[in-house]
């Protein structure tokens, strides 16, 4: 900014957006200066770097109210998890289903997880095909991120929101 570019040579830009052509630095600095504003560099990366004549302070405002616009709009997937056993009733895996299927589409992760108290840890084909049908009933909004696998006293699964094809 201002003095600190130190660039023998740069484009300059004026404040309306037309190029004012090439310049040494120290004049566009000048230029700059006869109209009250400041000397940004907008690109350093052309060849000579691009520079243009602003408000600074109002520059950086427009750049943070940007970023936070960008911020907004941004969705961090969370995991969330649905719990349930292997010998669950119709009624509940349904509701277990149309919570997975709300979670999916507001864009989170989902952990389908099965429980085993005591002897039932020997009944795991059981607990496999539950997951596995869950993930059958979910196909056309969820991937299989990860598939079954025991972790202790519990089944895991995980599933993931498909991605959205524009076409």
């Amino acid at each position: 900014m201002n003095e600190r570019i130190k660039f023998p040579k740069v484009r300059l830009i004026d404040v309306s957006g037309s190029q004012l052509g090439i310049y040494s630095s120290n004049e566009a600095f000048k230029i700059a200066l006869d109209k009250g504003l400041d000397l940004v560099m907008i690109s350093d990366k052309s060849d000579p770097p691009v520079c243009k004549i602003i408000d600074y302070g109002k520059y950086k405002f427009n750049q943070e109210k940007k970023a936070k616009e960008a911020r907004k709009k941004q969705h961090n997937a969370v995991l969330k998890e649905v719990k349930m056993r292997y010998n669950i009733e119709q009624h509940d895996y349904n509701v277990r289903i149309n919570n997975a299927l709300r979670f999916l589409q507001a864009g989170d992760k989902v952990k389908a997880t099965i429980t085993f108290r005591g002897r039932e840890i020997q009944h795991t084909k059981l607990a496999i095909e539950l997951l596995d049908k869950m993930a059958k009933d979910l196909h056309n909004v969820a991937d299989v991120q990860q598939s079954p696998s025991r972790d202790g006293k519990f089944m895991i699964m995980i599933l993931s929101p498909k991605k959205l094809t524009l076409s």
